[in-house]
């Protein structure tokens, strides 16, 4: 067991096994705990993973013995955390394996970094944890959050363990003295009620449904028929909307990774061994990734010009650029390109465009002027460092409709910063000029994102 540091917090994590190539195990739910998992049931499925490849597995920051962590985590920290143990064990490049609550950052790491995912595989998992009208198998936010308050005053007891082991995790196990015990061990030295809860609100409003497009690696996705979790046609519209995503359907009802592992690894192992054989491993297309495209806009600039003269306003210009580029750097964004009074940029992550937009107006602002400014997250193309695409065009027509000093949003990015703690104020629907359909828009509330 080593650590990872990830920013200031430290990242426990393990590597196992000596194979040709590396797969990256995301757990789910907070049954995360390295040493948990060695001396029952689970142990198979990892020894199974470390005897085809090299094993890397992780405690998510908050549980089993990584750093616990104030607030809420969100998807973005998370990735971060991923790419601080890969780079920390030496990888470049791994199948990704993620499970149950672990499939949505999966999605999304790998579709936004493919650079570093050679396959990715997803058991017993979904697209969102609440329903929508094209996603019926959830229930709505509202009752998640009563569930959620109802359930966390009962999560120490051995009642709920054992009630939510038979009724979710192992339906198809005799759960006698022995194996309660291993079970409740793990899942107490995984997670506090507190880490518990801050997850569960995580997970609440992660909605990857608009990014399933965005991955274009090899994908696996193994469903149980009968899983009493995520339901198995969660599964289906996984594999519907990745492109050429392979869905294995399994027997039974269990949700569990850990209970009858082999029928999990069984497919697991010839699908990475296949795309290990053909070479296609270090086959990396970067040509599309997702992205958060961010434009900004200064308001009201040909007046501006007018009241200060040429060389003033100059001068302010100059400013103004180096105010953004300050920010631009803070925030790890990547400058596309600045014409006249306005800047195009990217990010990997969402929440920190925002936060990079909201610092923009702040810090403009001691100058006298206000800027407009509007991100959306989608597949951009990069071509020879420059970012093209639909979602390039659909960013600027969001920051076309801010208003002075506001930061507008998409739907798709208000979707992937969950748990991020950034509150939004719904602008209704809008049709975005050359955007075919209407586009939900929402307003960033500032003070909840500095």
């Amino acid at each position: 067991m080593r650590y990872a540091k990830s920013g200031d917090v430290s990242i426990a994590y393990a590597v196992i096994g000596e194979g040709p190539f590396d797969i990256l195990f995301v757990g789910g739910w907070v049954l995360s705990n390295l040493e948990g998992p060695w001396d029952g049931p689970a142990s198979r499925l990892l020894e199974r993973l470390s005897a085809i490849g090299r094993l890397i597995l992780f405690d998510k920051r908050g549980t089993g013995l990584s750093d616990r962590v104030a607030g809420i985590p969100n998807l973005e920290t998370r990735m971060d955390d991923v790419r601080a143990v890969m780079d920390a064990a030496g990888s470049k490049r791994a199948a990704i394996v993620g499970v149950s609550e672990g499939g949505p950052m999966t999605i999304l790491f790998a579709a936004t970094y493919p650079e570093r995912v050679a396959a990715a595989v997803l058991f017993g998992t979904g697209a969102s944890f609440t329903k929508a009208e094209d996603y019926p198998w959830r229930p709505t936010r509202e009752a998640r959050l009563e569930w959620i308050r109802e359930t966390v005053p009962r999560l120490t007891s051995d009642a709920w363990l054992r009630e939510s082991l038979k009724e979710i995790w192992a339906q198809s196990v005799t759960i006698d003295d022995e194996y309660f015990s291993w079970f409740r061990r793990w899942a107490r030295l995984s997670a506090s009620p507190g880490a518990v809860e801050a997850l569960w609100l995580m997970n609440t409003d992660i909605d990857v449904r608009h990014v399933l497009p965005s991955v274009h690696m090899p994908t696996l996705i193994l469903h149980r028929l009968g899983d009493q979790d995520f339901d198995f046609e969660e599964g289906r519209y996984l594999a519907d909307r990745i492109p050429d995503a392979e869905l294995v359907e399994l027997e039974g009802a269990d949700h569990g990774w850990w209970v009858n592992s082999d029928q999990i690894a069984d497919p697991i192992e010839p699908f990475l061994r296949r795309i290990w054989e053909r070479g296609d491993w270090d086959l990396v297309e970067t040509e599309r990734v997702l992205a958060t495209v961010l434009f900004t806009d200064i308001v009201g600039s040909t007046a501006k010009l007018s009241d200060v003269g040429d060389r003033n306003w100059r001068e302010l210009l100059k400013k103004h650029h180096a105010h953004v580029r300050r920010q631009l750097v803070r925030f790890a964004g990547k400058e596309i390109d600045t014409a006249g009074d306005g800047f195009f940029a990217r990010f990997d992550g969402p929440a920190r465009a925002i936060r990079c937009a909201c610092a923009i107006s702040s810090a403009v602002r001691e100058l006298g002027i206000e800027v407009r400014q509007g991100l959306h997250t989608g597949e951009c193309e990069i071509v020879d460092g420059k970012v093209g695409g639909i979602a390039v065009h659909i960013g600027a027509r969001v920051a076309h409709e801010a208003n002075a000093s506001e930061v507008l949003t998409s739907s798709t990015v208000r979707d992937l910063v969950a748990g991020s703690g950034i509150r939004f104020e719904d602008r209704g629907s809008v049709e975005l000029k050359g955007i075919p359909g209407e586009w939900r828009l929402y307003a960033v509330d500032p003070a909840s994102a500095l």
